[in-house]
């Protein structure tokens, strides 16, 4: 390796970040460079909590100029638009940009190919998809609200389900705190019958135990066929609905599609266990946006990203060093499913899947984190 390689990170999301606060540690001497639309990290696990009130748009959306100081990153505000065939320029909407190694952290991108999507808030669409919901929700005085999520059927791992349990759960009880829930119905329905399997089953059967408590009636095993602005049309019955909350499955960045890097089924950027995107050299891959192997359950989540991140930023310094890069990265899922007053604490890893009944400390744990997680960026 060069005295000063010169490493390009794509992303300022989770794994995009996490990649350059590991290349930094490792090697202080690296250039390291980040492209990115805007030099800011949207922690969207916290929009969940916009419906209440909890959060808003400033406590969520943090501006990176400082951490990309103290990390001496120099920062390119850009959307990549292409790669070379060698993989050592990048194509940006800014220029090109030269680099030693890189690591693709772009993200992916919402399957919108039901009729109708339009008509359907996508939950972890942004910020602005939390405040929609908050406004909507409280112009709202009674109705049928529904919630669902999708996979990619070209690769079912390919999804985020569960802020949407997230969302219906602290709709429910927001809506209770503001003593008009009995003026609403909350419907979830789902394609398969065990929502949420990657979870555990024990964690399915909590989820559909606390559906069943709270009175949220369940559609189970019936795909959507179209999204209506007042209507969710699914298989065998139409249900009425004055607000509809649906996840699709996800699919690989749109400028990916610009260079010849191989591809996974469902269209995203595939790599291996080493987060080393096949048959490239110096490129590698983390986040939503990457196909890595891992058990049918890992799952699509910021602390499978910063795992994934980890491992591509060590492996990539190894190669450049003409080093064997072999570190694997863990599959682990840790979430909180989170009904914005208590928590259900969820955790896989190997054969074992655990779940813990929702408790208050659980809720003020996941606050816990997501100040400490953002702290290192402020």
């Amino acid at each position: 390796m060069s005295a000063a390689p010169r490493i390009t990170v794509v992303g300022a999301g989770f794994a995009g970040l996490t990649a350059l606060r590991t290349l930094r540690r490792h090697a202080p001497q690296a250039e390291l460079t980040l492209v990115a639309p805007r030099a800011e990290l949207h922690y969207l696990p916290g929009s969940i909590w916009i419906p209440a009130g909890l959060r808003r748009r400033e406590d969520l959306v943090v501006p990176l100029q400082r951490f990309l100081a103290r990390a001496r990153v120099r920062f390119v505000q850009a959307h990549a638009t292409g790669l070379s065939a060698d993989a050592r320029m990048l194509q940006t909407e800014a220029g090109e940009i030269a680099n030693d190694g890189l690591i693709i952290a772009s993200g992916a991108r919402f399957l919108r190919k039901l009729p109708g999507i339009e008509h359907a808030v996508i939950p972890c669409d942004g910020i602005a998809a939390g405040e929609a919901i908050r406004d909507r929700l409280a112009a709202l005085t009674g109705g049928t609200l529904c919630f669902g999520f999708g996979a990619n059927p070209a690769e079912p791992n390919a999804m985020r389900g569960g802020p949407v349990f997230e969302f219906l759960f602290g709709i429910d009880t927001l809506l209770r705190r503001q003593r008009r829930r009995e003026r609403f119905e909350l419907v979830f329905f789902s394609a398969t019958d065990q929502p949420g399997k990657r979870l555990g089953e024990r964690a399915v059967a909590m989820l559909v135990a606390q559906m069943q408590q709270r009175g949220i009636r369940t559609v189970f095993g019936q795909k959507p066929v179209r999204f209506e602005a007042d209507a969710v049309q699914l298989e065998q019955e139409r249900i009425p609905s004055a607000l509809t909350l649906f996840m699709p499955g996800l699919t690989g960045a749109a400028w990916l599609e610009a260079t010849a890097l191989p591809r996974s089924p469902g269209g995203l950027l595939a790599g291996d266990a080493h987060a080393r995107v096949a048959g490239v050299a110096r490129v590698y891959a983390a986040g939503d946006g990457a196909s890595l192997p891992g058990p049918d359950w890992m799952a699509k989540q910021a602390h499978q990203a910063d795992l994934q991140a980890e491992v591509a930023a060590r492996n990539l310094l190894r190669e450049l060093r003409g080093e064997p890069a072999q570190e694997a990265f863990r599959a682990e899922l840790v979430c909180i499913v989170d009904g914005l007053d208590r928590g259900m604490l969820i955790r896989r890893a190997g054969d074992r899947a655990q779940a813990w009944p929702p408790l208050k400390a659980m809720h003020w744990a996941k606050a816990l984190f997501e100040k400490q997680y953002l702290r290192r960026y402020r």
